[in-house]
């Protein structure tokens, strides 16, 4: 079948594929643009779309696409084609920005017009271009490149530490690892109490085998401080793709020197374990690695990249499935033979039918996927997330109103300026088929966490981002422009980075060594309760606790589970943990009725109870 499909295109003038390409496109913004005046839509309000007639617009587009055919057999349209394309968005976006006007919004459709009438002016740079030979390796650079990355290990290993040290890890998400961990290493499976109120896989929550990867090294040392260290260790694995790449792209040394150093700056990287280890932080290494196969045509990294992505979470296969949509397009249009098309295929069959099977497990047997982070475009009540589809392809506009949202603005500035804008910079506009992670996952959600630099959804969008930086980068010529820009975006990195991480990084080392002996006390009075027992807690009290069979949170815990715990530990401080129990004063009523008694205490902070 693939030899067929290459065989049929390989006959074909050059540009067949392009030129359907951009007439699907353009007949499809010509459908939007008609239903649009037909149907106003109202960008703020999102019941205003489902006025929008899908059928409507999929007829129109089918009728435009006929004509555009039966006008190419005339005679050259490419360059009419191109300008109707530039006309029709430059149309559709004055239509809502009347209706939905703001300021973000009128820059966002700016930058896209603009985008659109370059390609109008000069058409797909449909050039193979050609790898400059990167020369000799540098010891003096490798070294230094090592250096680096043992730099950030450090750096992230003691902020993260700290936190688990100085009590700022809570229950949700860290003492839930915590658990699942101490389960996977005394029984083998990832089981915990903590996260749902009673015995659960959080496999039935999240599908994410990866973990099983540091298990070994867990055992080694299983306390929960050893978590944070191999997450650092994950990232600062990174290095080694992004500087084979950088080789491969034809980067002197220096060069990917340069680009690994701008990665370790780059504000949304360290920034993303200031909320602990995640299983998000496989997905920068992995997926570069993945790019590293695919650039060397190499099956085998190729295939072993690509599973361990899908592994590392149920939505690791949007990124995946990317990347083999880039892989398609870019081999079927620039003609690069027959294993692009393979190793796509077989990528994003792979990540389609991983998806459904992880899917349909947790709808079935675990919780279900997480829709309601899409909310601002579940138009219909559905939950579905194929209610998202339909509403971007109804109506392409909203998406782009959503992504340039004000509490937005400061994540687009964070991650985009410190690498300079080279992301958007090329004409290989295949190549935007990789900006995607970045805009559904980031920018389109409305759940505030998503487009924080302080979380753990930026780490799949920056392999992307960053691989385009790389490759945007190689294009530049002369070499002393590339340079230039190579060392400007470090600069904004580093600024960013000073800026926005380290204070945040050093306030948890800092409180560590100034109230050391405030939280040897707390240790210590904690100590009282012993290994294995069952026990409930206040949020920061759970990753301290984390490594036994039964923990419950105070918070989230019934009434029954946090009665049948043989010891519960409060923060006294904390009302909002015990606010169905009419606070700690309420709470601490009930468990004295019921059998408990005060066996330790520290300085009004910390109260532990035994039941007897």
């Amino acid at each position: 079948m693939m030899k067929i499909l290459y065989d049929n295109l390989k006959t074909k003038p050059a540009g067949g594929l392009t030129s359907w390409v951009r007439r699907l496109i353009l007949s499809w913004l010509a459908a939007v643009t008609i239903e649009h005046f037909l149907a106003p839509v109202e960008l703020t309000d999102l019941e205003s779309l489902s006025r929008i007639c899908a059928g409507r617009i999929v007829i129109v587009a089918a009728l435009v696409l006929t004509g555009l055919w039966l006008l190419s057999r005339l005679g050259s349209t490419a360059r009419a084609e191109r300008w109707a394309m530039a006309g029709i968005f430059g149309v559709l976006a004055c239509g809502c920005l009347a209706g939905s006007f703001t300021w973000p919004f009128l820059v966002a459709c700016i930058l896209v017009l603009g985008i659109v009438c370059l390609y109008a002016l000069r058409g797909w740079d449909g050039s193979r271009g050609k790898r400059v030979p990167a020369g000799s390796e540098s010891r003096c650079f490798v070294l230094l490149t090592a250096a680096a990355a043992l730099a950030f290990f450090l750096f992230v290993s003691v902020w993260t530490v700290c936190r688990v040290y100085s009590f700022s890890t809570p229950t949700y998400d860290f003492g839930i690892f915590a658990q699942m961990f101490h389960s996977m290493k005394t029984t083998g499976l990832p089981i915990t109490t903590v996260e749902r109120d009673g015995p659960l896989s959080h496999f039935a929550v999240h599908v994410s085998p990866i973990y099983y990867l540091l298990l070994p090294f867990y055992r080694l040392a299983p306390v929960p401080a050893t978590l944070q260290v191999l997450q650092a260790a994950v990232l600062a694995s990174a290095a080694l793709p992004m500087w084979k790449l950088g080789k491969y792209h034809g980067l002197p040394p220096a060069a990917r020197l340069a680009l690994c150093g701008l990665l370790f700056l780059y504000p949304a990287y360290a920034g993303g374990t200031s909320y602990d280890i995640h299983e998000n932080a496989f997905l920068t290494p992995l997926i570069l690695w993945l790019f590293y196969g695919i650039d060397r045509k190499n099956g085998l990294i190729t295939a072993a990249a690509g599973i361990l992505t899908l592994m590392v979470k149920e939505d690791a296969a949007v990124y995946a499935a990317v990347v083999a949509l880039w892989l398609l397009v870019k081999t079927l249009v620039r003609r690069e033979g027959k294993w692009g098309v393979a190793a796509g295929s077989a990528l994003l069959a792979g990540s389609v039918l991983w998806f459904a099977a992880v899917t349909g497990y947790l709808a079935q047997s675990g919780d279900g996927v997480m829709t309601y982070r899409y909310n601002n475009f579940i138009y219909d009540g559905s939950a579905s997330l194929l209610s998202v589809v339909k509403a971007v392809l109804m109506c392409p506009m909203k998406a782009v109103f959503e992504c340039v949202d004000s509490e937005k603005l400061k994540f687009i500035s964070l991650t985009l300026l410190p690498l300079l804008g080279l992301p958007l910079m090329t004409r290989r506009y295949e190549r935007y088929i990789l900006l995607i992670p970045y805009v559904l996952v980031n920018l389109m959600s409305d759940y505030q966490y998503q487009h924080s630099i302080f979380f753990q959804y930026t780490y799949g969008s920056t392999a992307c981002l960053v691989y385009l930086t790389l490759v945007n980068l190689a294009d530049i010529r002369p070499k002393s422009r590339r340079l230039a820009a190579l060392a400007a975006a470090v600069c904004v990195a580093a600024v960013c980075f000073g800026a926005q991480v380290l204070p945040k990084a050093v306030k948890y080392p800092a409180n560590c060594i100034r109230y050391s002996g405030y939280y040897d006390a707390l240790r210590e009075t904690l100590s009282v309760i012993p290994e294995g027992a069952s026990a409930a807690a206040t949020t920061y009290y759970t990753t301290y606790l984390s490594q036994r069979d039964t923990l419950y949170d105070v918070r989230y815990a019934s009434r029954d589970h946090l009665l049948s715990c043989e010891y519960v530990a409060l923060n006294v401080t904390d009302e909002k943990s015990c606010k169905a129990y009419g606070g700690v004063e309420g709470l601490t009523e009930l468990l004295e009725q019921e059998g408990y008694e005060l066996i330790a205490a520290y300085e009004g902070r910390l109260e532990i109870y035994q039941r007897k």
